[in-house]
């Protein structure tokens, strides 16, 4: 051990693609700081217990029968052999959070079935196996997604939950110690298969390619954790799921790999806050292999070039596993990232404590305005199936405000979903933040119009194959003080920020603004005053089914002005036609009446912000009578639009240097992330030296990351060659978006 307590340990082995940051081991105040984080993760209950442990072996062997039962069914329905029957045979892996031992209580089992080349993923597996499973009375909300990336069938056994996965390998027989990591078994198999293998194949690479199984695990548990409590967990909704921050932690194992988990968190933030995006992470080299398959590889496939937060899979054929990530989701990212880099030097410098970094983000305080995205089913099986493929899509309604408003207007998707309980009708809503981007002049007159932009989303989610009567969505507008009481924590009070003159002159002004009280008997539901429809009826908000969520942290201050943002006041049902009120009738008898943006829309008068006009929204007829698909009658109002003008309502807050990670992705691709490099205090950081591909002979391998610390290398040079990211082809020439408010 050297002066001042510090522990140097060789470490023989160079792990990733470059030579590592340091090597330098932790100081008796890490290791003081890792017990503490330690400590702090099992208080907050992030372990299992060894029963549950248990019971999760049981359910994982019961499976295990089950499924070499049904292979050996079929291969008898199939006039195979006794011979062959008695040597039929599947196995069972797992991967994810179970495979890399970093689950937590009531976590799900990824779980992979390997089966034989005769008993197929379309009609055996999601028909037969599907059919054995529903009859057993262990199972429950068994849920097929044969449309998903990945296939897959949801359960629960025995209570624990359960992502099935199926992979038909070219072998007559499966062996029981098949060796999936071999690239032996991707031979003859389709695109889906593959996917569904490389789940299990990915993982073991992990594991293979860390310094310290142990730390790694450590510290991919505490930064899991810490994404869910801010909000950027879910691969979904365009933020990271768990094998992208496995493979993120991983890279971080690999530039120190003494370092102990109190170290690891604070070099994962000083790192990723210097990372310049869309510069790929990468544990390995990516090689490519006769087999054929396309490999992420931005110098051949254009559509790689595209990509904004590229982090690579491990095993053949290596993937972007973020895919997802968008310009907003990548800016929310990169805020959590410079807020968690500032709590760690504190810690270091024991100005903070451990939980400080896991406050919970406060989304409902972080944003003035806000959509609100509801979605209603005849009971609860159809809203878990109806809601699984709502929220699959948002992620298209992020891109489409993106493409439409050529990123003047930035979505924060929240994913999280909420419900209220108290209410008959099975329902959850989902919620995106708005702001303007910051540092676009705001000229008088000019306005944000995303109604078209919201039909084109409704169009595409009641295309889904597996609709039935009753699944209804609705989308509205809301300013945070009308965000439901259901949506936000227990016991939480609203702020009343100062209240700017032009707001109070339009509030006094509009007979339309939404107002909240309070019930006399304290239960806190909003009461607000309607816009009364065509018929001089008073259309009512009832809202149903309740989950309760945590809902996340505030930004220190809030966010930029919008601008304006129009809202119609007509809405539509899931056949896409225009009614005047949303109103879903279902099969059981209860009416689901959801409020349409025509009953909260605000007419305020303030700066806005334009994004162009070369194409009008589509506007529906006036009047008339429209049959939806359910055979119902759609009386349509008239849509003349209300223009909400979101300008002055929000104050401006600091974007902590990340304009080029909020802004447009246009030009060179060291812009996305160009001005996040502001280095760091605490000594293993430095500028980032220029990047650029090395092609190894068996692929590229990232070059660049020295002792002096390149955040990324890779591909800087291949992508400004190329023009960097090319955003201007998702901008079509809809640049005037309709918010058509469903809500």
């Amino acid at each position: 051990m050297s002066s001042g307590g510090l522990r140097v340990v060789p470490s023989p082995k160079q792990y990733g693609v470059t030579r590592p940051i340091s090597t330098a081991g932790p100081t008796d105040s890490d290791l003081q700081r890792t017990l503490e984080l330690e400590k702090f993760l099992v208080d907050a209950g992030l372990y299992e217990s060894k029963d549950e442990t248990t019971k999760r072996e049981e359910v994982l062997d019961r499976i295990k029968e089950i499924v070499k039962d049904w292979v050996k069914q079929l291969t008898r329905l199939r006039g195979y052999t006794d011979q062959m029957v008695e040597d039929a045979n599947a196995a069972i892996f797992t991967f994810g959070s179970y495979r890399l031992g970093v689950h937590g209580p009531g976590a799900d089992i990824d779980t992979l079935c390997v089966g034989p080349s005769y008993v197929n993923r379309e009609e055996d597996f999601f028909f037969i196996l599907h059919d054995i499973l529903a009859e057993m009375e262990e199972v429950t909300e068994l849920q097929p997604v044969p449309d998903a990336h990945v296939p897959l069938m949801k359960l629960k056994f025995k209570g624990v939950p359960i992502d099935l996965l199926y992979a038909s390998i070219s072998l007559l027989v499966v062996p029981e110690d098949l060796d999936i990591s071999d690239v032996s078994v991707l031979y003859n198999v389709d695109e889906p298969t593959v996917r569904s293998l490389n789940g299990c194949r990915v993982a073991d690479q992990i594991l293979k390619l860390v310094p310290n199984v142990e730390h790694f695990c450590t510290t991919l548990r505490c930064l899991k954790f810490w994404a869910k409590r801010r909000g950027v967990y879910s691969n979904v909704t365009g933020f990271l799921g768990g094998v992208n921050w496995a493979l993120l932690v991983a890279r971080v194992c690999q530039l120190y790999p003494n370092a102990v988990p109190s170290m690891l968190v604070s070099r994962f933030f000083r790192v990723y806050t210097q990372w310049r995006w869309p510069n790929p992470v990468m544990l390995c080299t990516i090689d490519e292999d006769e087999l054929g398959f396309s490999v992420w590889d931005p110098r051949k496939n254009p559509r790689d070039r595209t990509h904004h937060m590229p982090i690579i899979t491990p095993a053949y054929p290596c993937m972007n596993s973020s895919y997802n990530v968008s310009v907003s989701t990548l800016r929310v990212m990169m805020e959590q990232f410079q807020f968690g880099n500032k709590i760690c030097e504190d810690i270091e410098l024991n100005k903070a404590h451990w939980s400080a970094l896991f406050e919970p983000y406060l989304f409902f305080e972080s944003y003035k305005n806000y959509l609100q995205v509801d979605i209603v089913a005849a009971d609860s099986d159809d809203l878990r199936a109806w809601k699984g493929w709502v929220e699959s899509r948002l992620r298209q309604l992020t891109l489409m405000i993106e493409r439409d408003t050529y990123g003047k207007l930035q979505c924060h998707p929240y994913p999280h979903d909420y419900a209220d309980t108290s209410k008959q009708c099975s329902h959850c809503a989902f919620f995106m933040g708005l702001q303007r981007k910051q540092g676009e002049v705001i000229q008088e007159g000019q306005q944000f119009d995303i109604r078209g932009t919201v039909d084109e989303f409704r169009h595409s989610v009641n295309m889904y194959m597996f609709w039935k009567p009753g699944m209804e969505i609705y989308v509205s507008h809301v300013r945070r003080k009308q965000i439901p009481s259901y949506a936000l924590p227990e016991g939480y009070r609203r702020t009343r920020p100062p209240r700017l003159i032009s707001e109070h002159h339009v509030e006094k002004s509009s007979p339309e603004i939404g107002e909240v009280c309070r019930s006399g008997s304290g239960s806190g539901e909003r009461c607000l005053k309607r816009k009364q429809d065509s018929d001089g009826q008073q259309v009512k908000w009832v809202s149903p089914d309740k989950r309760q969520s945590i809902s996340p942290e505030s930004r220190d201050s809030v966010s930029p002005e919008i601008g304006s943002l129009s809202v119609g006041s007509a809405s539509m049902n899931s056949s896409g036609l225009v009614s005047a009120k949303a109103k879903g009738s279902l099969d059981n008898g209860i009416s689901c009446q959801v409020r349409t943006a025509e009953m909260d829309a605000a007419s305020v008068n303030l700066n806005s912000v334009e994004t162009g006009s070369s194409r009008s929204a589509p506007q529906p007829k006036e009047g008339g009578i429209k049959s939806d698909k359910k055979g119902k009658s759609s009386v349509c109002s008239s849509n003349s639009s209300v223009v909400t003008n979101l300008g002055s309502e929000i104050s401006s807050y600091e974007d902590a240097g990340l304009e080029s990670v909020a802004g447009s992705t246009e030009g060179s691709p060291m812009s996305v992330a160009g001005s996040n490099n502001q280095g760091s205090s605490l000594g293993d950081s430095c500028e980032a030296d220029s990047a650029q591909l090395v092609d190894s002979g068996g692929g590229i391998v990232q070059a660049g990351l020295l002792e002096k610390f390149e955040p990324n290398s890779a591909l800087g040079m291949i992508l400004k060659s190329r023009g960097g990211v090319n955003s201007k082809s998702a901008q079509n020439s809809v640049t005037r978006m309709s918010l058509t408010s469903t809500a």
